[in-house]
């Protein structure tokens, strides 16, 4: 059955049969037909955030915490360019998000017109694909287009541009069929001699190691309890890249802890002396591998991966295996049981890793009533992790305080800027995550620095009664710059001071929010409880040791075998080739 409609309805239309049920966004001249559009139906709920980049963090947060694909409208110009650096940020993270820009009409294009951008070629090399729609005949197809590449192989974000004509212009509607792309069809399957492969040369390691990312929470659930499953089969440790938190218990007697410049000893030394590393949806990122000569070198490496492109793009590899995180796991298991592949004596290797442990490198000192972060994200951890709440945060030192002190039990609970490390991204990524599961425990774990990006969303959380929760370290200071300053630039702190910050509680309670300020770690307990207890949006600002900083860590340049476990290792400054490197 076909009706004609406008480019507007054609869109809602379209996303309505998609299965959309939250749009976030912010109107503008270009985009008020389809505003107009949405203000005539029930279907789609539109979230309206307080700007454009939080829109897209909003749905960045939803599309990682519920596994659908999160939706973006914003207007021209500015309201394209201002979502550039989440569609940047859900690039990097492999984020399934499809972004909706209007534009200006298709006669004045080219013409510097107000508020006229090109926003197909600002956004063609930090988006999955993009598309300029000229005919609203072609609109609808183009939508369902755009949601399959978002979602299909490697996910990511997905940008369609509506010139104001082709919204208000009239054309046929068909019903959806079903979505196949004439080219783009990623390999999810793999190859199953390569996966006897793999399991033969598991079955063959003394000391083997699992590096898992973000590809495995990408893949679904199902990933990670097949990556549970095998895991139990072979006895083999695990360790995770920051984005691929939760995919192994913390609480496992085999999880290592999080590898890379801010992992644990045992992680880091366990990888350095594999020797057979089997790498799943990970990409041996810069901040994992540290100095490239010296990452792992007696180690056999197996690369899974969906992305064909990814391989031995930053490091060799033994044995490369195309196909979807989950789909490899499962054909592991299935390949390890027909094999009849005994579980292997990794009793000496595990020796060697508790050798390791035993450096209890997370530990730290409390020095009386002064909070430590650590201390702090602790407490918080203790206080919630019943509830298995979703975390988010910013960027900083409060985000690898997080991603090492707070235990991930299960998938899709820990929400962070991991590829681009964007500032701000926390906030509104809790909204979304909130947004997407309305009766689960939000919680942003944010620094004094990072939350005030975005600030301007506690409004949007207000207006939609949602019960996000902020959690502040607050030590006054961009504190990875400033522990970089002091690591590198002998402790000269040019510009990392905050001297000018509000009163979080009162700027709380300026939106409607419940303010709760913390100064001595006597009353740390009992100030989360108070923002638990209550059951509207809370911020609270947590005064915590100025000077602390985040380690372990691997120093730019260096190996994973040169880790810095204590400030007194650190000698103040680095060459200029490390420099370059932070």
């Amino acid at each position: 059955m076909t009706t004609e409609k406008s480019g507007a309805d054609i869109l809602i239309e379209a996303l309505t049969d998609l299965g959309v049920e939250v749009v976030f966004g912010y109107p503008g001249g270009a985009v008020l037909p389809i505003y107009d559009a949405l203000f005539k139906q029930e279907r789609i709920r539109h979230i309206l955030v307080r700007h454009e980049q939080a829109a897209t963090h909003a749905a960045e947060g939803y599309a990682r915490s519920t596994g659908k694909p999160g939706v973006v409208l914003v207007t021209s110009g500015p309201g394209a360019t201002n979502a550039v650096t989440g569609i940047t940020d859900a690039l990097l993270d492999s984020i399934p998000m499809v972004v909706i820009t209007g534009q200006v009409p298709t006669a004045l294009i080219g013409t510097d017109a107000f508020q006229e951008a090109d926003t197909v070629g600002i956004t063609r090399h930090c988006s999955k694909h993009n598309y300029l729609v000229k005919d609203p005949a072609r609109l609808a197809d183009t939508v369902r287009e755009a949601f399959y590449i978002a979602t299909a192989g490697r996910p990511g974000p997905v940008v369609i541009d509506i010139p104001k004509d082709v919204q208000v212009a009239t054309a046929a509607y068909t019903q959806p069929g079903p979505i196949r792309h004439k080219t783009y069809r990623p390999q999810t399957e793999p190859d199953p001699a390569l996966i006897e492969q793999v399991v033969d040369m598991l079955a063959a390691a003394e000391r083997p190691v699992f590096y898992t990312g973000g590809g495995i929470i990408n893949s679904g659930p199902e990933a990670s309890q097949l990556l549970r499953e095998l895991v139990a089969m072979t006895g083999a440790p695990v360790t995770s890249t920051l984005m691929g938190l939760g995919a192994l218990p913390a609480s496992s007697p085999q999880w290592l802890g999080m590898l890379g410049m801010h992992g644990t000893y045992e992680a880091n030394w366990a990888m350095n002396k594999a020797d057979l590393i089997i790498a799943v949806g990970s990409r041996f990122d810069d901040r994992v591998t540290g100095r490239l000569d010296a990452f792992a070198p007696h180690a056999r490496k197996v690369h899974i991966d969906i992305d064909r492109s990814s391989v031995n793009k930053n490091v060799r590899v033994d044995l490369p295996i195309i196909a979807d995180a989950g789909s490899a796991l499962r054909a592991m298991v299935d390949a390890w049981k027909t094999r009849g592949h005994p579980k292997p004596d990794l009793s000496e290797w595990w020796r060697r890793i508790e050798g390791w442990r035993a450096a209890d490198c997370l530990g730290f000192e409390d020095r009386g009533e002064v909070i430590m972060p650590q201390r702090a994200i602790r407490a918080l951890y203790e206080a919630t992790k019943h509830r298995q709440p979703i975390i988010t945060t910013e960027v900083g030192q409060h985000q690898m305080w997080a991603a090492q002190h707070f235990g991930f039990e299960a998938p899709n609970k820990w929400l962070t800027s991991g590829g681009l490390g964007t500032m701000g991204y926390g906030l509104p990524a809790a909204i979304g995550a909130q947004l997407g599961n309305p009766d689960a425990l939000v919680i942003d774990i944010a620094g004094e620095a990072s939350i005030q990006m975005n600030i301007q969303e506690l409004a949007t959380a207000t207006q939609y009664r949602l019960p996000v929760k902020i959690f502040i370290l607050n030590n006054e200071y961009m504190g990875m710059v400033r522990q970089w300053q002091e690591l590198t630039y002998q402790s000269r702190y040019s510009e990392s001071y905050s001297d000018a910050l509000p009163d979080f509680v009162k700027l709380a309670e300026a939106y409607g929010w419940k303010g709760i300020r913390i100064d001595r770690l006597s009353d740390l307990a009992v100030s989360v409880d108070q923002m638990l207890a209550h059951d509207g949006p809370v911020l609270v600002d947590c005064r915590v040791a100025k000077l602390a900083n985040c380690f372990p860590m691997i120093p730019s340049g260096a190996a994973h075998t040169d880790m810095i476990l204590q400030a007194n290792e650190v000698s103040g400054e680095m060459d200029d080739e490390a420099k370059a490197l932070v």
